[in-house]
């Protein structure tokens, strides 16, 4: 959870003192404290809020693949690009939030405004998720739009909620103000725990409009930011409002501009260069700013590799999330939903900080190794590395159930002999059954049909009890068939049927039905599901079920009502039910399976959730501690602002291969583990060369500098006259 991290920043820069704010405002009074204690009352609405706001962010998440893909109808590669296109703008915005705050509003009324954005984002979201509200083109514009004000909202108001809490604290209260961000990071993973458990539970549990409730997953979230939003404005008369004060991200901005710019001015040779390329925006900027700036872009430096860990760390809720979606989610207890298996990230985080800083760092030096930062964080690179490797050694195994892949001039056949003793099939020119097919036997394989065209007439001969009968099919490319083999009135008979050429997504199972008996058939599966079939092997269309076991239908027919007991439909499956005789009350049946249900358990992502989790508490919060320790304390906002464009740049990596370069999934996997891995050798290369600076001793040895180069430095106005 990266936002959680981001917490870590503002620790560091309260714990690093900052100076009262300087201006003309009022000195504001004391706020009410907490049971008597040092912390002030108006932080119980901060956390309150940052709560509400965290659950609202990560249940809208944590479907919002599967939206695209299910209610959209969207392929998988569009679904993960608009999906990580999202992720990257609430990443970029942090840097809009924290100007408007810092140079036009104040964080008070940035959080505001920001946050009435946000709810409107959400209710335009959730509005966009009805079924019944328009077309498809009006669910699109509408979600689109929704998503764009939910990123301006959720990253406006990132750098500034963490700052507030902190500005509550007198300066003299740090060890106070140090435990409540403690607090305030747990929050954040408390709410993110939470939401990606239960939001999926209410899209794919409770059902409306006749399918999953995307309208309820997300008006929950929009209700918890509502929530988030009064109790912020509840706490308002209690609040230490400080007045903008400038933004030092810009001044860093111009200040590098200014120095690129002079730099390019001054090229000729009779000038004197200068120790450092930022030097050449001293006519402008105090040695110190220039000083604090040197200091910035040498951790900024390194962090240039660091996307790479975000575009594999985010792709919990696109790739993984769709990957989860073709496993067997059955617990025995439980059956979890695709999507809730990202709530093992925050769980495991929570975990893995107290074990990490605890146990294993101590451990670790009792060794006498020293893991240093750079180390803590290429651990963590190869950890998500390792990660995505297993992730695509379980994807190998569930392509193992997938139907094969057709290329032009090819299909699939196979026979379901319903007739009462055995039948050979024999195809024009191919020997694909070379054994009689035994009555009601389950099918084998399909076999590999090599057409001439894109679709082609066969001739079919069927052998049964000493008779010869033909027929002739069409058969086209890129099709799955079947061929019913019966008996009708007292003669052999046959019927191609198309089946499904691929899996049921998100989990589902299908099945059809063919009914054998004399009469037409009403058959309901369950009290929402009504599907009539003709008589004499008529065939209905597939429907789509969730994986249950079905033991309750009914079957009417000219003779009376009969159950129908269909059996446990699994995860995946496609299912042929042939209604073959009524007796007694009750439908017979005959279950076939045409394509193999999910077979590899969904627990087998947890280890790749654990490795990952424990490279992002090795990568991420070791990463900013050690950036913050490597600047002036005036400085920490402008890495943040460097932190969170890292995640943005990751997810728009994920977006690039997602559309430029489609491939297999399991393929995919291995590119971005070998891409991490090469990137791990560079930052460390690069970390190696880094040296460690305390920013007090820097500061002291660039004005030492200053002061001994001053007599040298020639005056560019001066220089432009002699030019």
């Amino acid at each position: 959870m990266a936002e959680g991290e981001g917490m870590l920043q503002a620790a560091k820069e309260a714990q690093a003192g900052d100076d009262p704010p300087k201006g003309d405002f009022a000195v504001q009074k004391k706020s009410p404290k907490l049971c008597g204690s040092n912390y002030p009352l108006s932080i119980a609405f901060i956390v309150v809020n940052e709560f509400c706001e965290r659950f609202s962010y990560y249940g809208m998440r944590a479907v919002l693949t599967l939206y695209f893909l299910s209610f959209f109808h969207w392929d998988e590669n569009l679904s993960t690009a608009v999906y990580h296109a999202f992720s990257a703008l609430c990443y970029f915005t942090p840097v809009i939030g924290a100007i408007m705050a810092d140079s036009w509003l104040g964080k008070y009324k940035t959080i505001i405004y920001l946050s009435i954005v946000y709810v409107v984002g959400h209710l335009i979201k959730s509005v966009g998720a009805i079924p019944s509200l328009g077309n498809q083109v009006v669910h699109v514009i509408l979600s689109m739009v929704g998503l764009f004000l939910i990123a301006l909202g959720t990253g406006g108001i990132k750098p500034c909620v963490s700052a507030f809490g902190g500005d509550q604290f007198e300066e003299e209260h740090t060890s106070e103000r140090s435990k409540f961000f403690s607090i305030f990071y747990l929050s954040i993973n408390a709410g993110s725990l939470i939401s990606t458990f239960v939001t999926p539970v209410l899209r794919g549990d409770v059902k409306c409009f006749g399918e999953d409730c995307y309208a309820l997953a997300f008006g929950v979230p929009a209700a918890l930011m509502v929530l988030a939003l009064v109790v912020f404005i509840a706490g308002s008369g209690l609040y230490r409002k400080t007045p903008p004060q400038g933004n030092v991200l810009l001044e860093v901005c111009k200040c590098i501009g200014f120095a690129i710019k002079n730099r390019l001015k001054n090229r000729s040779r009779q000038i004197p260069k200068r120790e450092h390329w930022l030097d050449w925006a001293s006519e402008k900027y105090s040695k110190q700013l220039i000083g604090e700036v040197k200091m910035v872009t040498r951790v900024l430096f390194l962090f240039i590799p660091l996307p790479m860990f975000w575009a594999l760390f985010d792709q919990q809720g696109s790739r993984w999330t769709l990957q989860a979606t073709k496993m067997n989610a059955d617990f025995g207890i439980y059956v979890l939903q695709p999507d809730q298996m990202q709530f093992l990230n925050p769980l495991l985080i929570l975990v893995f900080i107290p074990i990490f800083d605890l146990g294993l760092y101590p451990l670790i030096n009792m060794c006498k190794f020293n893991f240093t930062p750079i180390r803590k964080m290429a651990t963590g690179m190869i950890l998500a590395g390792m990660a995505f490797g297993l992730a695509a050694v379980v994807e190998l195994k569930i392509n193992e159930t997938d139907m094969p892949q057709l290329v032009p001039e090819e299909s699939l056949i196979r026979v379901l002999n319903l007739a009462k003793n055995p039948v050979q099939v024999t195809i024009q020119d191919r020997d694909l059954f070379q054994q009689p097919v035994e009555a009601f036997q389950n099918p084998a394989e399909y076999s590999k049909l090599i057409l001439n065209g894109e679709q082609q007439s066969l001739h079919f001969t069927l052998q049964h009890q000493g008779l010869s009968l033909a027929f002739n099919y069409t058969v086209k490319e890129k099709s799955v068939y079947s061929l019913i083999v019966f008996e009708a009135e007292g003669s052999l008979s046959s019927r191609l049927i198309t089946d499904l050429e691929a899996k049921p997504e998100n989990g589902l199972a299908a099945v059809r039905f063919i009914n054998g008996l004399s009469q037409d058939v009403n058959l309901s599966i369950d009290s929402k599901r009504f599907i009539a079939v003709q008589k004499n092997y008529s065939a209905s269309e597939y429907s789509l079920l969730e994986r249950d076991k079905y033991n309750n239908g009914k079957c009417i027919t000219e003779m009376g009502e009969f159950t129908l007991e269909l059996g446990l439909l699994d995860f995946g499956a496609s299912y042929t039910i042939v209604i073959t005789n009524v007796s007694g009350g009750d439908v017979k049946t005959w279950k076939s399976e045409d394509i193999k249900a999910n077979n590899v358990h969904m627990a087998w992502q947890l280890p790749q959730y654990l490795l990952i989790s424990a490279g992002e508490v090795m990568f991420s919060i070791t990463g900013l501690a050690f950036s913050y320790s490597q600047s002036p304390a005036s400085m920490k906002s402008v890495l943040q602002a460097g932190w969170l464009l890292t995640v943005a740049v990751g997810n728009t990596l994920v977006l690039v291969v997602a559309q430029a370069a489609p491939m297999a999934q399991w393929a995919e996997f291995v590119l971005f583990t070998v891409l991490l891995f090469a990137v791990c050798i560079i930052f460390s290369v690069m970390g190696y060369f880094y040296v460690s600076v305390d920013p007090e001793d820097l500061e002291e040895k660039e004005e030492k500098r200053e002061t001994s180069s001053r007599g040298n430095m020639i005056s560019l106005v001066t220089q432009k006259t002699k030019l």
